[in-house]
């Protein structure tokens, strides 16, 4: 409101993070099911805790998604390779385009009731915010995972610190937070949830899609030509 009241354009890029996000989530989701950074730090303090670490697979496993636009759907197609079904809901996409991306449309009680792993590709506005809370946590299948490089505060942290602690949640990924940086929060500290500081968008690759999309419409914007992505 404030770029427009002084006749200043706005552009943003919202295509160029879109493959970095997606290959995070499933990187995310790898490594809380196989227990990877565990592995690793047993490893670097010199023990070899092989019988310990008896993950989960991907294959076979239902995939909740939760908001299931770009990034949503770029997280299904990967998901896909991993022979996964495919949950969606999102009340701002028709059942016929989330059936045309890949997802089977649900409501969101039965995605929490069925889905062994949920994933959150959503804004954060009034109805997302906490969208993941006690209630929603209490209707989940018992030892799901939980996924988030969506935004922070589309879950309630203490809520899920509970559903963590009483096993109702067997384990959390976590690259946004409601406040960054968290600080050392006992959600940051608990042995189940892997950090990460918001590095969704954070690859070489991306950062220069986006540089490139933004130079693009800065050119096109002092030539008066039409602009893709006009925020304001």
């Amino acid at each position: 409101a404030a770029a427009k009241a002084h006749n200043v354009t706005v552009v943003n890029s919202p295509l160029a993070t879109t493959v970095a996000v997606a290959e995070l989530t499933l990187s995310l989701m790898l490594s809380l099911v196989r227990e990877i950074p565990r592995a690793d730090a047993s490893m670097k303090a010199g023990k070899w805790l092989k019988k310990e670490f008896e993950g989960r697979e991907l294959y076979g496993k239902t995939l909740g998604v939760l908001g299931f636009g770009r990034i949503g759907a770029a997280v299904a197609a990967r998901a896909k390779a991993f022979e996964m079904k495919i949950l969606a809901y999102d009340p701002l996409v028709p059942a016929t385009e989330i059936i045309k991306r890949g997802g089977e449309p649900v409501s969101l009680d039965e995605l929490l009731a069925k889905s062994d792993i949920i994933t959150m590709h959503m804004p954060l506005t009034s109805d997302s915010r906490n969208l993941l809370n006690a209630a929603a946590f209490s209707k989940m299948k018992k030892g799901a995972f939980i996924v988030c490089a969506a935004r922070g505060g589309v879950i309630d942290e203490e809520a899920l610190l509970a559903a963590l602690n009483e096993g109702q949640v067997s384990g959390a990924a976590l690259d946004v937070f409601a406040t960054e940086p968290p600080g050392q929060t006992d959600l940051v500290a608990h042995p189940r949830v892997i950090d990460s500081p918001h590095i969704g968008a954070q690859t070489v690759e991306a950062q220069a899609r986006a540089a490139n999309d933004i130079a693009e419409e800065v050119l096109n914007a002092l030539d008066g030509k039409p602009l893709r992505w006009k925020v304001a």
